[in-house]
C-alpha cells in the first residue's frame, strides 16, 4: 500500500478544501475496514463510507456504483480502519499547559491544593484560551472528535469567553460545561453568566458547540454555592441545558444522589463523573432515573479517588454503560487509548482476582475490547447528550471519524480490527480526523495551527502561571509565618 502521506496527500486535501462549506461536497473513503460501532451495521471488512457535507451519507461494502458518489473526492483507504471519533466526556482543558507538573500526586487533596487553590487563582483569560486550545488540539491529534470541557475556572466572563473561543478556533465538537472556581478571587458572575453565554454563543441546538452547567456533588471541597441541587437544576432547566456533576465520590456523594432522586433533579440530561465508591442504593437510583455516568479510569486509579477502582462493574450491574474521560492532564495521560486500556486491564484483573480461590471456580464476567471502544465512542456520545449526533458511523449522523493506518509497524497485520484500535493504535497511526465532515488532521498532521507559535504561547503561559502562583504563595506565607514559601505542588 501507499505510505499514508501519499494516500492522504496535500493534493487530495486541497481537492476537499476547495469545496469547504459546500453542503453537497462528497468524500468517498473506499476499501477500508469500517468499524461502525452501530449494532445494526457491525464491522465491514472491505467497506466504503460516503460523507456528504457534514453528514455520513452511506456505509456499505461497495458504494461506487451508486449515483450518490458521483463527483466525490475519492480517498483510497485500503489498509486502514475507519472508526467513529472518540468522545472525551470530561476534561479540565484549561489546565493543559500544566501537563504532568505533578505526575505522582498522591491524592485528591494534593491536586486540589496545588492546582485549584494555587495555580488556578492566577489564570488570566489568555491562559484559559491557551490551555483549552492546547487540550483540544491534542484531543484531535489523538482521535478525540468530541470533548466536554469541564471549565471550572470561570473567574470572569472574559475567562469563559476565552475558553469557548479556543474550542471554536480548533474546530472540535465541544461541550463547554461552565462552573465558578473553587478558590481565590472571582467576579461571582456564575451561574448568572450562563444566560449571556447561551444567548451569545449557543443560540441553536444544532451547532458544533453546546453548553452545559457544571457543578460539584457536595460542598466538601468548595462550599455550597458550587454543589448541585434544585437551585442549579432550575438554572439549567430555564436555559434548556444539561448538567455535568464532578467529584461524585464516596459516602457523601451516595447520600447526595439519593437526595437528588427524591428531589427529582436526576435524569438523562444529568451526567455524574467518577461515581467511585458509591452504594448500591445510589447506583439503583441513578439507573432508575436514566442518569448517565462518565468514568475516569486513570484518574480514579492513579490519583486514588475513594476506592481507586473505576466503577465499571457497579455501572454495568444496574444497566448503565458509561462514557470515558481523561480528567486532569496535570497528572494524567492525555489520550483515549490510555483510558480504554486502563479500564480493560483493571476490570479484567479484578474479575479474575475476585474469583481466585472461590469454591465455585467461576470467573466473574470480563469486559472486552468491543466494550471499551463502545464506551469511548457511542456511549460517550450518549452520556453527554449527543448520541443522536455522533459516536457511531451511522448514516444520518455527523461525519466525526478517524482513519487509522492498520499496516503501520505497530499494527500490522490486521487480525482483529477492534483489538487493533484498542490495544495497538496510538496517535501516530491516525492519518486523518474529520469533524463535522471537515478534515482536522490529514496525512498525520493536525491542521490549522502553527505548532511553533503554539509552543511559544504555551511556554509563556506556563511560565506566567508558575511564577505568579509562586509569588502569591510566598506573599501568603510571609503574612502568616516567617521564612520563604514553596511553589504549589513542589512537595508532590
Amino acid at each position: 500500500m501507499n505510505h499514508p502521506n501519499d494516500t492522504f496527500s496535500t493534493a487530495l486535501l486541497e481537492q476537499i478544501r476547495r469545496r469547504s462549506g459546500d453542503r453537497e461536497r462528497r468524500i468517498l473513503f473506499r476499501g477500508a475496514t469500517v468499524v461502525t460501532m452501530d449494532p445494526s451495521l457491525g464491522v465491514l471488512e472491505h467497506g466504503d463510507l460516503l460523507v456528504e457535507g457534514t453528514t455520513i451519507a452511506a456505509v456499505g461494502p461497495d458504494l461506487s456504483p451508486s449515483p450518490s458518489v458521483e463527483g466525490a473526492v475519492v480517498v483510497d483507504a485500503t489498509g486502514t480502519v475507519l472508526t467513529p471519533g472518540f468522545v472525551d466526556t470530561h476534561r479540565h482543558a484549561w489546565e493543559a499547559q500544566l501537563r504532568r507538573i505533578m505526575p505522582d500526586v498522591d491524592d485528591l487533596a494534593g491536586y486540589v491544593a496545588a492546582t485549584l487553590a494555587g495555580y488556578a487563582t492566577v489564570y488570566r483569560p489568555q491562559d484559559m484560551y491557551t490551555g483549552t486550545k492546547l487540550a483540544a488540539l491534542t484531543a484531535i491529534d489523538g482521535g478525540i472528535t468530541t470533548l466536554l470541557d469541564f471549565s471550572h475556572n470561570s473567574r470572569t466572563a472574559e475567562h469563559s469567553d476565552a475558553a469557548i473561543r479556543a474550542l471554536t478556533d480548533t474546530g472540535i465538537r465541544g461541550v463547554h460545561a461552565s462552573m465558578g472556581p473553587h478558590f481565590g478571587d472571582w467576579d461571582q458572575q456564575w451561574p448568572g453568566d450562563l444566560t449571556r453565554l447561551r444567548e451569545r454563543y449557543f443560540p441553536s441546538d444544532g451547532q458544533l458547540l453546546t453548553l452545559r452547567l457544571a457543578a460539584l456533588a457536595t460542598d466538601e471541597i468548595a462550599g455550597p454555592s458550587l454543589a448541585y441541587g434544585p437551585r442549579l437544576r432550575h438554572v439549567a432547566d430555564t436555559l434548556g441545558i444539561g448538567v455535568a456533576v464532578d467529584a461524585v465520590i464516596g459516602a457523601s456523594s451516595s447520600e447526595a444522589v439519593l437526595r437528588w432522586a427524591r428531589e427529582g433533579v436526576l435524569g438523562a440530561d444529568v451526567m455524574l463523573i467518577h461515581s467511585t465508591g458509591l452504594t448500591g442504593e445510589a447506583w439503583r437510583a441513578m439507573a432508575d432515573t436514566g442518569t448517565t455516568v462518565a468514568l475516569a479510569p486513570t484518574s480514579d486509579s492513579q490519583i486514588g479517588l475513594d476506592t481507586a477502582i473505576p466503577a465499571i462493574d457497579e455501572a454495568l450491574a444496574v444497566g448503565i454503560r458509561p462514557g470515558l474521560s481523561v480528567d486532569v492532564e496535570v497528572a494524567l495521560a492525555s489520550d483515549m487509548f490510555t483510558q480504554m486500556r486502563a479500564l480493560h486491564t483493571i476490570q479484567r484483573m479484578r474479575a479474575v482476582n475476585g474469583s481466585y480461590g472461590s469454591e465455585s471456580g467461576e470467573a466473574a464476567a470480563r469486559i472486552g475490547t468491543r466494550d471499551v471502544l463502545d464506551f469511548a465512542t457511542l456511549q460517550g456520545a450518549r452520556t453527554i447528550g449527543l448520541g443522536d449526533t455522533t459516536g457511531s458511523l451511522t448514516p444520518g449522523k455527523k461525519a466525526d471519524l478517524l482513519v487509522i493506518q492498520a499496516e503501520d509497524i505497530n499494527n500490522m497485520p490486521l487480525n482483529d480490527p477492534v483489538g487493533t484500535v484498542v490495544l495497538g493504535t496510538d496517535a501516530r497511526n491516525i492519518s486523518a480526523v474529520l469533524i463535522d465532515g471537515e478534515p482536522r488532521k490529514w496525512g498525520g498532521r493536525v491542521l490549522g495551527t502553527d505548532i511553533g507559535d503554539l509552543r511559544g504561547q504555551v511556554r509563556a503561559s506556563r511560565d506566567h502561571i508558575v511564577d505568579a502562583a509562586t509569588r502569591s504563595a510566598n506573599a501568603e506565607a510571609s503574612r502568616s509565618r516567617p521564612g520563604p514559601a514553596v511553589p504549589p505542588g513542589s512537595s508532590m
